[in-house]
Formats: structure tokens, sequence, C-alpha cells
């Protein structure tokens, strides 16, 4: 009782906080742990019933890990895993670069005002859609009316079937995925810069320390809590691939599945092809388990080495 009494008295004394996380509290319920529920039908043979949602659950047949199998035994079960996996490595390492660089490039600039301008210019392409983005690639990419290759042309060179060339895509995929992200991760990491009190800057000028020597022991050791815990929930979702990237990017072309076929665009494939809703939900249960699993090693690993920097 005296536990219950003082868990009361607690929640009287921030009942305002409470009341602040609330609307999260329940957005969360709604949308993240609710639909758990749903998981079940990853083992079951899904079958729509015109009794509703709960009928075609419960009326529907246990499989087991049949549905499994659509992902693990299948000639390309190798390829979309090697894909998803080296796409995200490379996105993750690349992207973590790539924008810290350019927070510390951002935060360099006297002229405000201008660097207001640059960073509004980078933030833009986040909001744009793969769609419209894939529309900007294949007026460059186009074999035939294409801006690089009439400029391939121009030069005397033969043009390139960018769509039915399998060689370039893992770069162009990488490139545009750091250009699209590049604004909005370095904004958060910008903030964080700015943060740090200048002083320690000015002192380390007096003592005539370079700007590679400032960034490496000011800069990093400051918004190093920031790089691992964004690292971390991009390492929750190693097994995930943006959608939009890989299928409207290259336009679904069979040509390019060898390096743009991942995981969620083969189970999409499969989706459509035979609608059975239990395989797409294996795989999102799949892909669920595999990311808490490296999330908890990672931050396990992390917690080892610095205590204060873990998430938990």
């Amino acid at each position: 009782m005296k536990g219950f009494a003082n868990m009361l008295k607690n929640i009287s004394r921030n009942k305002w906080f409470l009341l602040m996380v609330l609307p999260a509290t329940i957005w969360f319920l709604l949308f993240s742990y609710l639909p758990m529920v749903g998981t079940i039908i990853a083992f079951k043979s899904y079958r729509y019933s015109r009794d509703g949602f709960w009928a075609s659950l419960f009326q529907s047949d246990w499989v087991g890990f049949k549905n499994f199998k659509f992902l693990f035994a299948t000639h390309d079960a190798y390829i979309i895993t090697r894909n998803t996996l080296l796409y995200n490595l490379a996105f993750i390492i690349l992207g973590l670069i790539c924008s810290v660089a350019m927070a510390v490039v951002l935060s360099e600039i006297v002229n405000k005002k201008l660097a207001k301008v640059y960073q509004t210019g980078m933030f833009l392409p986040h909001f744009l859609s793969w769609v419209i983005i894939g529309y900007f690639a294949f007026a460059f990419l186009s074999e035939d009316k294409g801006v690089l290759n009439q400029i391939l042309t121009g030069m005397g060179m033969h043009p390139i079937s960018w769509y039915s060339d399998k060689t370039y895509w893992p770069v162009i995929l990488i490139v545009m995925n750091v250009w699209k992200e590049l604004g909005y991760t370095s904004v958060m990491y910008l903030a964080a810069i700015v943060g740090i009190d200048r002083s320690y800057y000015e002192a380390a000028m007096i003592d005539g320390a370079s700007k590679w020597q400032q960034f490496k022991n000011i800069t990093l050791p400051a918004i190093s809590p920031l790089i691992i815990t964004l690292t971390l929930l991009n390492v929750g979702r190693i097994f995930y691939s943006d959608f939009g990237l890989f299928f409207q990017l290259p336009r679904d072309s069979g040509a390019l599945y060898a390096v743009t076929n991942t995981i969620d665009t083969y189970v999409y494939r499969g989706l459509t092809a035979t609608g059975e809703i239990g395989m797409s939900t294996a795989a999102g249960l799949y892909q669920s388990l595999v990311g808490f699993i490296l999330v908890m090693a990672a931050n396990l690993i992390v917690r080892r080495i610095d205590k204060d920097s873990s998430l938990f």
C-alpha cells in the first residue's frame, strides 16, 4: 500500500508533465502496440471473412512457420539479404560522415543569413517524394533523351542504357540516398554543435590548435552521444529499406533486380503476385525481431565501452 501511495503522490506531483506526454502515449498505444496483435497473421494462412477483421484473424488456419519460407527458401534470399544489409551499412557510414562534415562546415560560416539559405536548400530534398525524384533522375538517365547520354554523345562516346546496366546503380542509389537525407541529419548535428560552449574553441585557438584539432578534441567528443544514439537507431532498421528508393528510382526495372531488390521490394512484389498477407506479415516480424536484437546487442557493446553514451 505504501508503494501504491508513493506512486499516486508522484503522479500528482508530475501531472502536468504526464499530461504533456499523453498525446504521444495514446499515439503509440493505437499505432504501435495495438497493431502487434496482427503479428499472429505471420503464422496463419490469412483469408478474408465478411464478418470483419477479427473473424478473418481467428478463422484463418494456422500454418506455423510456412510463411517465413517465402523469405528463406528461394534462390533470391541471399540477394535480397545482401542488398538490404550492405546498402544500409553504406547509408549509415557515409550518411554519418557527410552529415557531421556538413554540420561542421555550416557552423563555420560567418554570415548566418547565408548559412540559413544553404541549410534550407539542403533540407528541401528530404521533403521530396521518391516518385518526383525518380522522374528527375529519369530526365538525366533516359537512354534516348537523357541529359547524361546527350553529354556523352556530344563528347563522342556511346550512350549508356542506365536502366538495363546494373553496374552503376549501387553508386547511384547510395549517392541519391545521402543527397536526400543529408540536410535533415546535418541539422540535428548542427544543433548539437551550436550548443557547445564557444569558450572551448577560443581557448583552443589561443593554444594554437588547428581546425582539425578543434574538431577532434572538442566538437567530436561533444556530439558523440548524439552520433551514438542516431547510429543505434539506424542499426535497428538495418533490415529495412527505403521502398521508394529501391522501387521508384530504378523504375522497377527487372534488369536491375540483382542490385536493387531488397527485402521490402521482394515482399511487395510477392504480395502483389500472390496476395498472401501472411507472407508480408512474416517478413515484417522477421525484420522487427532482427532489428530489436541488433539494437540490444549494439547498445550492450556501447554500454561496455561507455555507460553514459548508451541508450539504456
